[in-house]
């Protein structure tokens, strides 16, 4: 799959930065995410390494993608490596939320492994505090994919939006694949983020 996206990363309400680009996926687990604006840097999942490249710093940082804990990681969804059931405690319609189309649906995912989790002996087993919540919104009239909300229990939001899906366009395999540029220095460890772990 292809699809345009524009990234927005919000810190308690104040917007932090704006991105966009162009994202593909492809089965199983291959993600890349080209950013365009405002500057050109690359996030590439080949299925085993997860792999983020900024040109204008001539580094690539690389780590295994299952120890990552950037928070596109979880997005391999999309590509068909994961089930929501391995990534959500649990689905429910988004009641409380307003999606930004009238007519869409909007889903609630409370993310597995979320610190503050509800205490199961609570009361209706009420939260203590606000957990790690993705908003996932469809489109009425497409059932595709338009908006993507990540809320961090620290006030950290990053939101996604989604246009001009293609299914099976033609790209390569070797799309999927990174290959070092000479001058480049590789960097072992934790993708920068400043966004802690989803997973």
């Amino acid at each position: 799959m292809q699809v345009i996206f524009l990234e927005q990363y919000s810190e308690n309400g104040r917007v932090i930065r704006i991105e966009a680009g162009a994202a593909y996926f492809r089965r199983p687990g291959k993600m890349r995410w080209e950013y365009q604006s405002p500057e050109k840097n690359l996030f590439l999942v080949d299925g085993k390494t997860a792999w983020f490249y900024v040109p204008a710093d001539h580094t690539v940082t690389r780590i295994p993608a299952k120890q990552s804990t950037d928070w596109r990681t979880p997005l391999a969804l999309l590509a068909g490596e994961m089930k929501l059931s391995r990534i959500c405690a649990r689905v429910d319609f988004a009641t409380d939320e307003k999606p930004d189309k009238d007519g869409d649906v909007l889903l609630s995912c409370q993310l597995e492994g979320s610190e503050n989790m509800a205490d199961p002996a609570s009361k209706n087993g009420a939260p203590h505090a606000k957990r790690d919540l993705l908003l996932l919104e469809v489109a009425h009239d497409t059932n595709q994919l338009v908006r993507i909300v990540v809320r961090e229990a620290g006030g950290v939001e990053i939101e996604f939006k989604f246009k001009d899906w293609q299914f099976d366009p033609p790209v390569p395999d070797s799309f999927f694949r990174f290959e070092v540029p000479p001058g480049v220095a590789i960097v072992n460890g934790e993708l920068p983020s400043e966004s802690k772990s989803l997973n």
